[in-house]
């Protein structure tokens, strides 16, 4: 962890890094109106970097939910903040990048891995903006036990003057609203809806919020399974990319019930096999902190129906799917790659 020097010296010490971010639970539906405490209102729940700002006298400082720096990464938003947010304050909320009229986690994900120079070009080319949905600090006044909407007006009141790349969050209190968000938002790349209590204190650390992610039905190829084919513990799955089947992500880890179902579905595989039997980690999850090797149980391709949440990497599913049932009546040579998956 890095020194905070008298830069950061009118941000309050009871918010010096590492900050601890309040969390959503995931929950399966929009919940009701008393879910939570006070009026239940709504957000979009953003697809990008989940990010806090440190606004100090002399510096500005982007950090993730785990407190690492992202500030050389996001040049122009430690830009933005510097000239239109007050020292004092630190703001919950999201980086995102948007192209071709949706939001672009792969784009904010190339950042971290390119040069110098061709960071420059991003940052001209795809631009990224932050999107402010909390106040923890304002006027060097840490003010996490203040009720949301409390927290929200003296938000907005910080965001009246603000211009791109900074943003503030849209809420609604109109169940009709969210429902609405729920259902059209994830074309922009949204992920779904973040339920919050109007009466709610932010309490770092804890799951006080709610989270509704959209999820879609999608017909993909079993190829090949974690475990024995008698048992297995997880499908691995494919989608057509490049004229190649390609492994875009695992399913969530099967109950033994289900784990015996889809078993029946599984025949060991007849001629050339389009995957290999041992892969990197990497491969079902490229953004996986793990480096290991896994070892696959290739099977005779099968189409199975997943549920998949909207975040897609480029080349992969972020999540894992869940496996609602074989479709061994279709030919996986039909399946095709799902339109909104496409850039």
């Amino acid at each position: 962890m890095r020194a905070y020097t008298d830069a950061m010296e009118s941000v309050p010490r009871s918010l010096r890094p590492p900050v601890a971010l309040a969390l959503a639970k995931a929950v399966e539906a929009i919940p009701p109106a008393d879910a939570l405490p006070g009026e239940v209102v709504f957000e979009p729940k953003w697809d990008g970097w989940r990010s806090y700002a440190l606004v100090g006298a002399e510096e500005v400082l982007l950090l993730s939910r785990q407190s690492k720096d992202l500030s050389r990464y996001l040049p122009e938003l430690v830009s933005a903040l510097t000239q239109q947010a007050p020292p004092g304050c630190v703001i919950d909320g999201e980086a995102v990048v948007w192209s071709k009229g949706r939001l672009d986690f792969e784009a904010l994900q190339r950042r971290l891995v390119t040069s110098k120079a061709n960071l420059a070009k991003m940052v001209r080319e795809l631009p990224a903006s932050y999107v402010a949905f909390d106040l923890l600090a304002v006027a060097g006044h840490d003010i996490r036990g203040l009720p949301w909407s409390r927290r929200r007006e003296l938000l907005e009141e910080l965001a009246r003057t603000w211009a791109p790349p900074l943003n503030l969050s849209p809420f609604t209190t109109d169940r009709e609203l969210a429902e609405e968000w729920f259902r059209d938002l994830p074309s922009t790349g949204c992920e779904g809806v973040v339920c919050k209590g109007a009466s709610q204190l932010y309490v770092g650390g804890k799951r006080q919020w709610l989270k509704v992610k959209s999820r879609r039905s999608v017909d993909v190829v079993c190829a090949a399974v974690i475990g024995p084919r008698a048992q297995p513990t997880a499908a691995v799955v494919g989608l057509p990319i490049g004229g190649r089947l390609r492994i875009v992500g695992r399913s969530a880890p099967l109950a033994a019930h289900a784990g015996r179902s889809l078993a029946m579905h599984l025949r060991a595989p007849r001629g050339d096999h389009p995957w290999p039997e041992e892969i990197t980690e990497t491969m079902l999850d490229r953004f996986s902190k793990e480096r290991g090797a896994v070892r696959l149980t290739l099977v005779e391709p099968f189409v199975v129906e997943v549920s998949a949440d909207v975040a897609w990497s480029g080349r992969s599913f972020r999540h894992p799917v869940r496996l609602l049932r074989a479709r061994p009546e279709l030919d996986p040579a039909d399946v095709r790659f799902p339109d909104h998956l496409a850039p």
